[in-house]
Parts: structure tokens; sequence; C-alpha cells
């Protein structure tokens, strides 16, 4: 069998984490998909209101990336990215959170 699927370039995948939440999941596209993406990780590790007003000052102010990871656990800051990656016609992937019918996102079944 003839693997037909061609990688000319390197994908580029920003992750954002709070606390860890996506270690585990960086770790496998490392482990498995090696030199097949450029990870850019973000990640939040500082204890957080239960809401925030200014979600925004969390988050990178420019945004470039193929496609965005979603493992933030806060709402606030989740509703902020997946507004900015509306935004930028950037795809986003958001493990176990619920979002309306998108194009753009995908939020894989549990």
């Amino acid at each position: 069998m003839t693997d037909k699927c061609t990688h000319d370039s390197i994908q580029r995948v920003v992750v954002f984490q709070e606390r860890g939440s996506g270690e585990k999941k960086i770790a496998g596209i490392e482990l498995y998909a090696p030199g097949r993406f450029e990870l850019d990780v973000i990640s939040i590790d500082e204890p957080l209101p239960s809401l925030l007003d200014d979600p925004e000052n969390y988050l990178p102010t420019e945004l470039k990336a193929d496609l965005v990871l979603d493992f933030l656990r806060h709402p606030d800051l989740a509703a902020e990215l997946l507004r900015r990656c509306q935004e930028a016609k950037i795809p986003l992937v958001a493990t176990t959170k619920k979002y309306p019918a998108s194009p753009l996102v995908a939020t894989p079944p549990i």
C-alpha cells in the first residue's frame, strides 16, 4: 500500500493550554508526527478568577497559525480564542466544548 499523502510544507499549529491541560496531546503530536508540524504552545499557568473582564489580555495580540488547538478550561478565554480564530479564518479544534455549528470549528466527540 502506497502512502498518497504528501507533506510539502510544515503546518503551524498553535496550542492553547491552561495549567498543562494539553501536555499529553502535545506529547502525542511530537511522538507520532515528528517534523510534520511546527508547534507553538501558549500556556496560561496563573490562577484565574471565575470571571475575566478582559480575556484578550491573556492571549497573544496576533494569531498566525494553520490550525489552533484549544485546551483552555476557562470559558471566557475559550470564547475569546474562538472569536479570534473565526475573525482570522483559522480552523479551531476544541475538545470537550460545545460551540455553535461553524465550518471552522471541530469539536470531537467524547
